[in-house]
């Protein structure tokens, strides 16, 4: 008569996920503070990331609206008598007809203090700079009347100002309407600007019209700055070209520069400081998955009368390894979900009282849920090797 050999059952995914889990339903609380640890450090790395990639969405809306095709051309000092220079009268024509601007506007600096009142001190400035202003100086820059209206041919004619941001809070101005002095006479306010962050000498400045600066305080009429818009892929060579434009003799007199330059950067070194966190948060996934291996080798030593038994019953020694391991898996899987969880809660929170976009980059997420599983089958390969190798006999004996 032919001997038959007896074959191990299969267990089926149903069958492991059953096995596997039976440990964790049976001691919840264990689970949790085992899970614990894995769910802070990944809602670390998760925060961490997030908020960082939020800040970064926001400064690039914030460049998407305001524009990295703005140059401004400012003069500087002369290499031979070390002494100011002027920028031509007709500067801003100049760098008008450079093939590729599309908008230009100037500013020109009035020896000029202003005042709340006659009674101030002309020495009290409060840091506000008195600038004669094209008409088209609001569209170049992008900017926004936040009360009132902008200098145009009818008002700019007059003595009226428009105030920065800044200097009507220093002024203590809060609507049109009102007047301020400058120089021997007062000027009435007929708009206060919104904030201009790539423009923040705007910003501190009160507005005269063009004409009205020459009539009425004495301007020379020489633009100290030229703002230019010019299309996106004529930039860089609008740049080589505004210094030999506006004094070709001399270009080395003019310099040319980028407000946007300095959000850009902070754009590019966003997250700079995140590494030192996210090592933190690492460290804090190691420190989880210790405490995961730690209650699987409780659970194994605890529960070796169950694992003697399956070996009794016909249990392999590879489907105790996936036993635990699974277990393991589900353990710090549990633990990564609710890591995931909490950072983006973070994220969002932070997000929402900043005023940025909530941005979490999916590669964290996966990533980090990604890390608990390799921490999770790694912290659980040893105490699936050592239920493994338990004797049937000795594991029942013992128990």
């Amino acid at each position: 008569m032919a001997r038959t050999r007896l074959r191990a059952a299969r267990l089926g995914p149903r069958d492991v996920l059953h096995v596997g889990s039976a440990g964790l339903r049976s001691r919840p609380v264990r689970v949790v503070l085992s899970a614990l640890g894995i769910a802070i450090g990944i809602a670390t790395m998760i925060s961490v990331v997030g908020i960082s990639a939020s800040s970064k969405a926001q400064l690039m809306q914030r460049l998407d609206r305001l524009g990295t095709n703005m140059l401004v051309a400012t003069p500087g000092e002369s290499m031979f008598s070390g002494e100011d220079v002027k920028l031509p009268k007709d500067a801003v024509g100049m760098v008008g007809r450079i093939d590729g601007v599309e908008e230009t506007a100037a500013t020109g600096d009035i020896k000029e203090a202003v005042r709340r009142s006659e009674k101030i001190s002309e020495d009290e400035t409060g840091g506000i700079a008195v600038k004669a202003a094209t008409e088209e100086l609001l569209k170049v820059l992008r900017g926004k009347v936040a009360a009132g209206t902008w200098l145009n041919r009818a008002n700019g004619r007059y003595p009226s100002v428009v105030l920065g941001h800044v200097s009507a809070q220093r002024l203590g101005i809060t609507s049109p309407g009102q007047q301020v002095r400058i120089g021997d006479r007062y000027f009435t306010v007929v708009g206060i600007l919104a904030p201009l962050p790539l423009s923040p000498e705007i910003e501190r400045s009160a507005m005269v019209g063009w004409e009205a600066a020459q009539k009425l305080l004495g301007f020379d009429g020489h633009p100290t700055s030229v703002y230019e818009r010019s299309a996106d892929s004529s930039v860089r060579d609008v740049r080589e070209l505004i210094a030999s434009t506006v004094d070709p003799r001399n270009p080395q007199n003019v310099q040319v520069t980028d407000p946007s330059s300095a959000l850009q950067a902070k754009a590019a070194t966003e997250g700079a400081f995140s590494g030192l966190l996210l090592g933190l948060g690492g460290i804090a996934l190691l420190v989880g998955g210790v405490g995961v291996a730690n209650t699987m080798i409780i659970s194994v030593l605890e529960r070796r009368h169950e694992i003697g038994l399956r070996r009794s019953l016909g249990a392999t020694r590879g489907q105790i390894r996936v036993q635990f391991v699974t277990e393991s898996l589900m353990l710090s899987g549990l633990g990564g979900l609710a890591g995931v969880a909490l950072g983006a809660a973070a994220t969002g929170i932070y997000a929402y009282a900043g005023g940025m976009p909530w941005v979490v980059p999916p590669w964290a997420v996966g990533g980090g849920f990604g890390a608990t599983l390799v921490i999770g089958t790694i912290a659980g390969l040893y105490p699936a090797v050592r239920a493994a190798r338990l004797s049937p006999t000795l594991a029942l004996h013992a128990a």
